[in-house]
C-alpha cells in the first residue's frame, strides 16, 4: 500500500513538473518575430537591390511586424533603385526608411527610397536630397546620381558652334529630369509628403538637413537611435500593401541582416574597378596562352576572368563602344607581335585602350566610375611591356643566327680523316661530308663557310678564326677519333 502511494506521488509529481515546464515553454513560443533591420550602404547597385528585395521577402514570410531599411548611400543606379522601391511598394510588412546615426545620408537614389517608404526617419546631424539624375552619356538609362544641374544650361551635355548645348543632349537631358520629376512627385503623393520639394530636389539639386526635412514634411520623425525610433512609432497605424496595420513595437528585438557570402561577391564583381580589372586580366591570360600553347594557367584564369567581368558588365551601365576600343587595343597590341611594325601598331592600341577605358563606365555615379590612376598605371603597364617586345625583336635582329644552314657558317669543325677534295668532318657532334679546296689532315680544325643540303664547304681555321665560333658551345671533352 505504502509502494503504490509512492508511485502515485511521483507519477503526479513528474505530470506536475511537465505542466509547468510546458507553461513555462509557452510564452516563448508564441513570442512574437524580431524586427529585421537591412543595411544599404555605399552606391546602390544591382547587388545591394537583390540583397534587399530578397530581405523584404524573407521578412514577409516570416511575419516580422517591421522592417527597418537602415541608409547610408550617396546614391546610385537607377534600375536598382527602380527594383528596391517596387518590392517596398508591393511589402505587406511596414518599410521603415532610417537615415541612420553618425552623419549619414540618403542622396539621390536614397532620397528615392527615403520617399518610398512608409514611414521615413531621420538621425540628427544627417541629410538628404541631391537627387537630380546625371545626363546619360552613351544611350543608356539615366542614373539616379547626387549631382545638381547647372542652372547656366550652355554647361550641360554636348556642344554647337555657338556654345550652346545641341537639341539632342537638351531633350536627353530634359527627358531624364522631368521622368525623376514625375516619379518621386508620384511617391510623394502615394506618402503623403511633400511632393514640391521632392520636385526641387530633382530640379535644382537641394538638400535638407534631417530637422529641415521634418519642419518641410518630407520625413515623418528623427529619432536619435533604434530604441528611440521603435518607441516614437509604436501605436501607429500604417498603410501597406496587405491593408492598414498597427504598429506595436515598443521595446521590440532588433535583428540585424548582414549581407551573405553572395551578395559580398556579386558586390565586388559588380565593383566597376573590379570589373574592368577582371576584363584586362581576362584578356592578357587568353594573350598569353595563345603566344604559349599548352601552359593553362594563364588560359584557365583569363577565360575564368573574362566571363566574370562580362557579367558584372551586364548590370553595370556599360558604354559599349568603350568596351570594343579596349579589345581592339588589345588586338592591336598582339599585332605588333606577330607582325612587327616598330610600335605603330602597338602605339595605337596603347592609345585606343586608354579611350576605351574612360569611355567604358557610361555614367557619372560615385563609386561607379574607373579611377584615372588605375587607367593611367594600366597603361603605362602596357606601354612598357610593348616597348620590351620592341627591343627584344631589335636586339635578336643584331644576334647570330643559331640555326639552319645560315647557323652552321662560321662554325668550328674538325677533320675525322685525311682528304684532298672531300672528306669527313665532326660538326657540332655529327659526322658531316665536307668539301674543301686544299687538302686536310686528320684533326685539323677547319671552319665551315657554307652549306648546301647535306655538305658543307670548310676551310683551314687561322688565328683570326678563334672568335668565329664564340657563339657556339665548346665541344666537351676529347674529339673522337674514328
Amino acid at each position: 500500500m505504502a509502494i503504490r502511494r509512492t508511485l502515485l506521488f511521483l507519477f503526479s509529481f513528474v505530470a506536475l513538473l511537465a505542466s509547468a515546464t510546458g507553461l513555462v515553454a509557452q510564452p516563448s513560443t508564441n513570442a512574437a518575430p524580431p524586427i529585421r533591420e537591412i543595411p544599404i550602404d555605399g552606391p546602390i547597385g544591382p547587388a545591394t537591390s537583390a540583397f534587399v528585395a530578397r530581405g523584404l521577402e524573407q521578412a514577409a514570410a516570416a511575419n516580422t511586424p517591421l522592417i527597418i531599411l537602415r541608409l547610408d548611400t550617396p546614391g546610385g543606379l537607377d534600375g536598382a533603385m527602380r527594383d528596391m522601391i517596387k518590392a517596398i511598394l508591393a511589402s505587406p510588412v511596414p518599410v521603415v526608411g532610417y537615415v541612420s546615426p553618425g552623419g549619414a545620408r540618403a542622396a539621390s537614389a536614397g532620397t528615392y527610397i527615403l520617399y518610398a517608404s512608409h514611414i521615413a526617419a531621420m538621425a540628427p546631424a544627417t541629410n538628404l536630397g541631391a537627387a537630380t539624375p546625371v545626363s546619360i552619356g552613351g544611350g543608356g538609362s539615366a542614373p539616379a546620381d547626387t549631382q545638381p544641374e547647372p542652372a547656366d544650361a550652355s554647361n550641360t551635355d554636348g556642344d554647337n558652334k555657338g556654345g550652346q548645348p545641341s537639341d539632342d543632349a537638351t531633350a536627353k537631358r530634359r527627358k531624364a529630369v522631368n521622368d525623376a520629376v514625375a516619379y518621386i512627385r508620384s511617391l510623394a503623393e502615394r506618402r503623403g509628403r511633400n511632393a514640391d520639394w521632392a520636385e526641387q530636389a530633382v530640379r535644382e539639386g537641394t538638400s535638407l538637413s534631417a530637422q529641415a526635412a521634418l519642419d518641410a514634411n518630407v520625413i515623418d520623425l528623427i529619432a536619435a537611435n533604434t530604441t528611440q525610433l521603435l518607441d516614437r512609432l509604436d501605436g501607429q497605424n500604417v498603410e501597406t500593401a496587405a491593408g492598414m496595420q498597427q504598429l506595436n513595437v515598443a521595446g521590440a528585438r532588433v535583428e540585424q541582416r548582414a549581407p551573405g557570402w553572395q551578395t559580398e561577391l556579386l558586390s565586388v564583381i559588380t565593383n566597376p574597378t573590379v570589373a574592368y580589372l577582371l576584363f584586362m586580366i581576362g584578356i592578357y591570360g587568353l594573350i598569353l596562352e595563345g603566344l604559349n600553347p599548352g601552359t593553362g594557367v594563364p588560359g584557365v584564369v583569363g577565360a575564368i576572368s573574362l566571363l566574370c567581368a562580362l557579367f558584372a558588365f551586364q548590370v553595370l551601365p556599360v558604354n559599349y563602344a568603350g568596351l570594343a576600343l579596349i579589345a581592339l587595343g588589345a588586338g592591336l597590341m598582339v599585332a605588333e607581335m606577330f607582325a612587327p611594325s616598330f610600335g605603330i601598331l602597338g602605339l595605337g592600341g596603347v592609345a585606343a585602350f586608354v579611350f576605351g577605358s574612360i569611355m567604358l563606365m557610361d555614367t557619372d555615379v560615385p563609386g561607379f566610375d574607373i579611377p584615372f590612376g588605375l587607367i593611367g598605371g594600366i597603361a603605362v603597364a602596357s606601354a612598357l611591356l610593348l616597348f620590351g617586345i620592341l627591343y627584344m625583336f631589335l636586339r635578336s635582329r643584331r644576334e647570330r643566327i643559331h640555326t639552319g644552314h645560315a647557323g652552321l657558317i662560321g662554325s668550328r669543325c674538325v677533320a675525322l680523316t685525311d682528304f684532298e677534295r672531300e672528306g669527313r668532318v665532326l660538326l657540332h657532334g655529327e659526322s658531316w661530308l665536307a668539301v674543301s679546296h686544299t687538302p686536310v689532315v686528320r684533326d685539323e680544325p677547319l671552319v665551315v663557310t657554307a652549306a648546301e643540303g647535306l655538305k658543307v664547304f670548310v676551310r683551314p681555321a687561322g688565328p683570326a678564326d678563334t672568335t668565329i665560333a664564340t657563339g657556339n658551345a665548346p665541344a666537351r671533352g676529347p674529339i673522337p677519333r674514328r
